[in-house]
């Protein structure tokens, strides 16, 4: 079941590594708010003070995970996200700005370990209660540039970038699929050479969705 519209919106960002996504998603708050709007920006791990755990283990702790362990792991911090951050703010009006959402678990688990889709998508349904966006904005990049810029904004690599090109391109390949798939809630932002031309392009987008 999709939220009420005159509640609130729940627009996700995906994209793989690199893309820019945390770096637009507070540009485009400061954006909204100027214009009057309730904004909550949140994440996918680590959305609620719960989940900050969940997000050390998936990101950097837990080395020996298995894939099966990884997705449920995911699912379990969307439940608690769900129920304690996006519901509550969606019923309160608020435009929620959320980075990564149902969708990275499809790409990643699904086109990146090679998990089963469907079992994915069931668990998805469930964890996420059936709250589904409004809108998704992919930010796309290659995976080998995305990577390399990846590493320039912090120390190191986490579980995720360390797992190698072959599986970034899968994950890439999956996510532009799940576009293709799903139009109306997709748009694609291809980033720029300049992020502020990519902000125009994400602003642009958002303007006329809203």
């Amino acid at each position: 079941m999709a939220f009420d519209l005159k509640k609130g919106i729940l627009i996700t960002f995906e994209g793989p590594e690199g893309s820019g996504k945390s770096t637009h998603i507070r540009k485009l708050a400061t954006y909204l708010r100027g214009k009057g709007r309730r904004v909550l920006v949140t994440r996918e791990p680590g959305g609620t003070a719960l989940a900050k755990s969940f997000r050390r283990i998936l990101l950097e702790t837990g080395d020996g995970l298995s894939p099966l362990a990884e997705l449920l792991l995911y699912e379990a911090d969307r439940a608690q996200h769900v129920a304690e951050t996006l519901r509550p703010a969606l019923r309160k009006g608020w435009t929620v700005l959320c980075d990564r959402y149902t969708d990275s678990t499809v790409a990643y688990q699904g086109y990146g370990r090679g998990l089963d889709v469907t079992t994915i998508r069931e668990l998805n349904a469930v964890a996420s209660g059936g709250l589904t966006p409004a809108l998704t904005i992919l930010l796309d990049v290659p995976a080998a540039r995305g990577l390399k810029q990846a590493g320039r904004h912090k120390r190191g690599h986490d579980r995720l970038e360390k797992a190698g090109l072959a599986f970034h391109k899968r994950v890439r390949a999956g996510f532009l699929k799940l576009a293709a798939n799903e139009p109306k809630r997709f748009r694609l932002v291809i980033q720029q050479p300049d992020a502020r031309d990519t902000q125009k392009l994400i602003r642009r987008v958002i303007d006329k969705f809203l």
